[in-house]
Parts: C-alpha cells; sequence; structure tokens
C-alpha cells in the first residue's frame, strides 16, 4: 500500500532494492544476540561508612593548604604537554566525525573546462585529394569547447547506514573529551604527589642532617672518653660508623628532591633551568577528610567510566553501519552545464546540457568481505563491552584501595610516631648514662640507630599518608566538573558541533 500513487519507474526502483537486498544477504548471517552484562552496583564501601556526599571538590588540590601547590596546578592545567595533546586529539576526533557525516550531505563539484584541439587529416581521410603537382593533400580540423558546469551526487540513506557511521563517529569525538578529562586528572595526580615527595624528602633530610649533628655530639664525648682512658678504640670506631652511616644518606636524599622538583618542571611544561621550587614540610599542610560516598554515585563521577561507556555506543553504531552496507545502495546523480564551442554562444538557451540518474548498487559476491566486516564489528564491541564491565569494576576496587591506604598509612603514621617517641626516651637515658660513664657503648649505638631509623620511618609514612590521599580523590573522579566547563568552552570554540550536546 505504500506503493500507490507512485509513478511506475520509482515502484520498480523500490521493488528492484527490496529485491536485491533479499537476494545480497541471503548467504549472510544477520541475527546476532548482543552480549549484555549489568552494573555492579555494592551498595556501600567496605572501608566507609553508607552516606551519600558531593563531588570531590574542583580545586581539590587546594584543600592541602599549599600555595605553592595550587601555583603549580594552575601552571599544569594551562601549560601540560600531555593535556595539549589530549586537546589535539580532541580536534582530530572533531574533524574525523566531520568526515564520517560528509555522506549524509550531497556531493557538489563544479567542472568548468576551456579546451582547443587539432585532429591531423591524415586520421580523418583514408583517401585525400591530390594537389595539381600529385601530392596528397590533407586538411586539419580544429575542434573548440568550453564548459561551464554543475554536478552532483547524492546517496539515499535508505538504511541508516551513513546515519550511524557518522552517529558512531560522533560519539568517539564525545569519547576523546572524556579521555581528555582522564589524563588531566592523571596529570594533576602525579604533580601533586610528586610535590609531596619533595617536601617528604627534604623532611628527611632535615631527620637525616639532624641526626648527623647528634652522632657527631656523641662522638665528641667518646673521643673525650677515650682521652682519659674511659673508652677503647673499638667504641670510637663504632661510634664513627654510625655517623658515616648518616652521613651517606643525605646525597641519596638530595638527589630525590633534585630529580622530583625535576619531574615536576616536565609536569608543568617548562624546562628544569626556568622552575623554582621551594617546597618545604609536610607537617605544615594539612590533612582533608574525604567523602567517597555511594558506588552508584562514582558511575558519574569519573569520566574514564563515561569514556568506556562512550565507545560501547559507538561501536554499537558501528554494528548498524557494518549491517547496513549489505543493503543496496541507492545514488542519485545529475549534472547542469553550458557548452559551446564559442564563448559569444555560452550563454545562450541553446547551449544548455543537463543529465540525471538513478543507481542502484549491490555486491553480489564479494568474498564475504560484508559479511566479516560485520563481524569485525560485533567482535569489537563484545571486547570494548567487557572492557567497560572492568573498568566500572576498577573504579570500585580503585576507591576501596585508596580508603584502604588513607585509613592504614593514618594508622601506621601514629604508631610510627609512637615508636619514635619511645626510641626518642631511650636516647635521651642512653645519653644521661653515657654522661655517668655507667653504659656500655654498644647500647648506646643500637639506641642512636633505632632513633634515627624511627625518625625517618615517621617522615616515610607521613608521605604515603598523603599520597593516598591524593589516590582517593583520583579514584573518586576529582575535579571532573570542572573539566566539563573546560570541555564546553572547547565545544564552543570547535567547527564541529553536536546538535544534541556534547556533554551529557
Amino acid at each position: 500500500m505504500f506503493s500507490r500513487g507512485l509513478p511506475h519507474k520509482a515502484r520498480a526502483l523500490r521493488l528492484a532494492a527490496v529485491f536485491s537486498a533479499g537476494f545480497a544477504v541471503a548467504g549472510c548471517d544477520l541475527d546476532w544476540k548482543k552480549p549484555s552484562f549489568e552494573i555492579p552496583d555494592p551498595p556501600k564501601y567496605r572501608a566507609a561508612a553508607e552516606k551519600p556526599a558531593d563531588p570531590v571538590p574542583d580545586r581539590w588540590a587546594d584543600t592541602f593548604g599549599s600555595r605553592e601547590l595550587s601555583a603549580l596546578v594552575d601552571r599544569a592545567l594551562a601549560d601540560n604537554l600531555d593535556i595539549a595533546a589530549a586537546v589535539a586529539r580532541i580536534e582530530q576526533a572533531d574533524a574525523q566525525a566531520k568526515i564520517s557525516s560528509a555522506a549524509l550531505f550531497p556531493l557538489v563539484t563544479m567542472n568548468d573546462s576551456s579546451q582547443r584541439a587539432r585532429s591531423p587529416g591524415t586520421a580523418s581521410s583514408m583517401l585525400p585529394p591530390k594537389n595539381s603537382d600529385g601530392t596528397y593533400h590533407f586538411n586539419g580540423s580544429y575542434r573548440s569547447l568550453n564548459v561551464l558546469g554543475l554536478n552532483a551526487s547524492y546517496e539515499l540513506d535508505f538504511w541508516g547506514k551513513n546515519r550511524d557511521a557518522s552517529s558512531a563517529a560522533r560519539l568517539l569525538a564525545e569519547a576523546s573529551r572524556y579521555d581528555r578529562a582522564v589524563v588531566q586528572i592523571a596529570t594533576l595526580a602525579s604533580l601533586t604527589n610528586s610535590y609531596f615527595a619533595v617536601l617528604g624528602a627534604q623532611d628527611r633530610l632535615r631527620i637525616a642532617r639532624e641526626n648527623v649533628r647528634t652522632a657527631s655530639e656523641v662522638l665528641k664525648a667518646i673521643k673525650a672518653r677515650v682521652a682519659v682512658g674511659t673508652a677503647s678504640e673499638l667504641d670510637l670506631a663504632q661510634q664513627e660508623s654510625v655517623l658515616a652511616t648518616q652521613r651517606a644518606n643525605i646525597p641519596t636524599l638530595e638527589q630525590q628532591v633534585a630529580q622530583t622538583k625535576n619531574l615536576i618542571a616536565v609536569l608543568v611544561g617548562q624546562a628544569p633551568e626556568f622552575m623554582d621550587i621551594k617546597g618545604g614540610s609536610l607537617t605544615r599542610l594539612r590533612a582533608p577528610r574525604v567523602q567517597p560516598g555511594l558506588p552508584s554515585q562514582l558511575l558519574l563521577r569519573r569520566p574514564d567510566i563515561v569514556e568506556a561507556e562512550t565507545r560501547v555506543a559507538a561501536s554499537d553504531l558501528s554494528v548498524s553501519a557494518a549491517r547496513a552496507a549489505m543493503f543496496p545502495s541507492i545514488t542519485l546523480t545529475g549534472g547542469y552545464s553550458v557548452q559551446a564551442q564559442l564563448l559569444k554562444f555560452l550563454l545562450r538557451p541553446e547551449a544548455v546540457a543537463w543529465s540525471y540518474a538513478a543507481q542502484l548498487m549491490q555486491p553480489i559476491t564479494d568474498g564475504r568481505n560484508l559479511q566479516s566486516q560485520l563481524d569485525l564489528q560485533r567482535g569489537k564491541y563484545a571486547e570494548l563491552l567487557q572492557l567497560y564491565h572492568k573498568q566500572i569494576i576498577t573504579a570500585f576496587s580503585d576507591v576501596e584501595n585508596a580508603l584502604i591506604a588513607v585509613q592504614k598509612n593514618t594508622q601506621r603514621e601514629g604508631l610510627q610516631q609512637a615508636a619514635a617517641n619511645a626510641s626518642r626516651r631511650a636516647y635521651n637515658a642512653a645519653i644521661k648514662r653515657l654522661q655517668e660513664g655507667t653504659i656500655d657503648i654498644v647500647t648506646l649505638s643500637t639506641t642512636q640507630t633505632t632513633l634515627f631509623q624511627n625518625l625517618d620511618l615517621v617522615a616515610q609514612t607521613r608521605i604515603a599518608r598523603f599520597q593516598s590521599l591524593v589516590s582517593l580523590y583520583q579514584a573518586l573522579g576529582g575535579g571532573w566538573s570542572d573539566v566539563k566547563r573546560e570541555i564546553a568552552r572547547l565545544q564552543e570554540r570547535a567547527a564541529f558541533s553536536d546538535p544534541k550536546g556534547i556533554i551529557p
């Protein structure tokens, strides 16, 4: 009933399309049970209370209370080269989306030409006339043609092949924006961890220098005892060994501070020679309390999860496009031009030439190329779906691991500080007995070494605690709302536009 009122040629063309489609796909496997999975949604995190929470703040690095760190974050957002490369990938994806969308529009080309040609007489005459002297006379011919014309062609997207390909490319352009968010969050996390590593190494360096000063004072006291005969050369050598060990730690820590500063310079897109990072101490920073919220909230706050989901949606459309490619393609072509041998006749009505045509194309045998293309896209979809599933599970695991690390490192720092305080009391008692001349030098050496080790372990544990807070911020999708605003600004400047909106 849909063909009622249509011209005979139009009805014949539609019937031919349906017949060709049925003949072509008769040997193809178009039935497909799309793989699926249920999104895991735990009710709560094991290492946190079951209650919702606001998203991580955009400027989460500011919560640690370091002005220098905040300034470095600003420089990284402006000049980091990995972020700049991710922005360039957005531009590439936008351009690819425009390329994939071009088939939705007619192709119009201009065909203008002017030519003049000479045909030799020897090619146009087998028995030319003779001249009076008996030689042959060949007359060449000349031909001129001037053309002004337009040609147009358009493929009817009867089965949605071009539309699906365009939509898939647009979704990939959207995914590139989420990838940029992932790169930015990872960059800021790396920068913050590196800054904490600098501060922690500086704390350890101060502790090592204080240990050297303490060991030097003890060595001076032992030398005095050796001078009066109340200590032996073995006691002196034992203390010199303790002092040398503490001095040997200093170059390693100085190297760590310098090299980590160089890493920060790279993260902010600068040569190390142009950077001046003062640093300070982790003891001057504050450790924020981070509320993770519910696992269901995480699915909307991690750009890597949304990116994986977007790629699955794009792959689904690619499967549809590959399936539609098995059906006939109908192309309409037309041309309009004016042609004349002399330019002065080019614009006369008699010089008009036009043509139009409809073409139906359908591969009959292609070595199963189209079927293999469809199978390929189905395989990609199945792969991306499993990776999407894995990304969700990994995100939950990242949060759990970060929560555990924050809790345990906080406990460990408290216990380690208690151990350092006890070592300090033992050392003070040993020094008092040394002054009284009632202590064995081996006991003094042991208490010194234990104190020095515990003081250094306190600093290392503090570094781990601050870096675990960074990991928790990153696992919760830290700063993504700020990234989405930046993406919106980039979209306004981009040539590619999505009428449905790039950012959901």
